[in-house]
């Protein structure tokens, strides 16, 4: 097998870190506290910041997944014992379900509230459903459970990826890294 062969494409890892830098930007620059606190003046920028970043995640997680449709050159999985196999498919399928369940439990949470989402350039996406408080106070914190979750499961995605690289000795890791990061060894090629 020529290990050269085993790298996803440049789009491909290019959708990839910058959903992760966006998705960490969003959950670390996301406004906290009460609803009050959220949509006061002065956290205005804030919270436009942090849904101008949800926004680009769901738009960009959506365009990803055409583009899964689509892409041919995708590595050939490592073999390993079924239930790593299993537990990284399931891992990658609830990355994917959480890239637009987070951003869509904000808007309809907002929506609920009463609130429009308000992106950065001043544009604002009005509700779409009658006002409904409660419906959209809980929406709010499945949205922040579902933003936790999946940094949590980022960080035992990277952790899965280091143990592939430094104890399979596999080319897990690699075949997401740009290859002026990770360039090829010659004695890995066969």
């Amino acid at each position: 097998m020529n290990h050269a062969n085993q790298r996803y494409g440049k789009v491909a890892q290019t959708f990839h870190w910058i959903t992760a830098l966006l998705v960490v930007a969003a959950f670390t620059l996301g406004p906290e506290g009460s609803e009050l606190r959220v949509y006061a003046p002065e956290a205005a920028f804030q919270r436009q910041l942090h849904e101008t970043l949800g926004s680009c995640i769901f738009a960009l997680s959506l365009m990803r997944v055409l583009w899964v449709l689509v892409d041919r050159q995708r590595p050939q999985a490592p073999t390993t014992v079924r239930w790593m196999a299993l537990a990284a498919k399931s891992m990658q399928g609830l990355i994917y379900v959480l890239l637009f369940a987070v951003p869509l439990t904000a808007v309809l949470g907002a929506w609920l509230q009463g609130h429009p989402v308000t992106l950065l350039a001043g544009l604002e996406i009005v509700p779409r459903f009658a006002k409904s408080n409660d419906l959209g106070r809980t929406l709010v914190k499945i949205h922040k459970l579902l933003g936790d979750s999946i940094l949590w499961l980022a960080g035992l995605h990277a952790a899965a990826a280091l143990f592939h690289h430094f104890f399979l000795r596999d080319h897990v890791l690699v075949s997401m890294l740009p290859r002026w990061l990770a360039p090829e060894r010659r004695d890995q090629a066969v």
